[in-house]
């Protein structure tokens, strides 16, 4: 994975708390230390995401996106 973000935070996904639109993505980056996201429905599908998986909190000025290895 390649990106412009010079913040990327691994970590394992920890919850998925699913909304009508919207997924709250928390990601366990160590012992004790959760980071949560807001990503859309569509983005966890398209993602996989799942709970228990690896996955990158990639923070770039105000937003924080997710990525996962393919």
């Amino acid at each position: 994975m390649k990106i412009s973000a010079r913040n990327c935070l691994g970590g394992t996904i920890k919850a998925i708390e699913e909304g009508s639109v919207n997924n709250e993505v928390t990601i366990e980056l160590a012992p004790g230390v959760e980071l949560t996201s807001v990503v859309t429905k569509a983005s966890c599908e398209r993602l996989g995401l799942k709970v228990g998986d690896s996955a990158y909190a990639l923070i770039k000025a105000s937003s924080v996106m997710l990525g996962v290895d393919e």
